[in-house]
């Protein structure tokens, strides 16, 4: 029998996003919408539910008078994340 996949994380942006942070612990909102080549509303709505799953963290401040956003990747999200590749693990062996 196969563990059901994390759902937050099984949205391919989520999980990019998730990807991302795992590699840098804490990026700004630009950087992702770089990587990512996904939109600013996509991404707002995304990193909110990232947040309420408390998988991330939201800094919001001023740089040079420009708003900047910066999320942190939290233990529970770096925990999500390991047991999301271990559980797809368990899919490919089976």
């Amino acid at each position: 029998m196969f563990n059901p996949l994390n759902p937050i994380l099984h949205s391919e942006l989520r999980l990019a996003i998730i990807s991302i942070l795992i590699g840098n612990e804490k990026i700004e909102f630009n950087e992702i919408k770089e990587k990512t080549k996904a939109t600013s509303g996509n991404i707002s709505v995304q990193l909110q539910k990232l947040k309420e799953a408390e998988y991330i963290l939201i800094e919001k401040q001023f740089k040079n008078n420009y708003p900047l956003t910066t999320c942190i990747i939290t233990e529970k999200g770096i925990d999500a994340f390991e047991e999301y590749v271990k559980t797809l693990k368990e899919y490919i062996k089976k």
